[in-house]
């Protein structure tokens, strides 16, 4: 299975509650913070929730 990177790039501040506890889900606390999940379908849509936060690639 593929690895994905997930990388926190911007705040959390003024976002839903259900926006913050995604970015709480998949582990990510800081701006900066970098987390490696598996690429599931769970996962990927956690991230889709919260792509504007975020930014993502692959693992190698």
């Amino acid at each position: 299975m593929s690895k994905i990177k997930v990388k926190q790039v911007r705040s959390q501040i003024n976002c839903p509650l259900v926006q913050k506890r995604t970015l709480e889900a998949l582990g990510l606390r800081k701006i900066g913070q970098v987390v490696e999940h598996d690429a599931t379908s769970a996962i990927l849509g956690m991230v889709s929730k919260v792509q504007h936060l975020v930014s993502v690639e692959e693992a190698k």
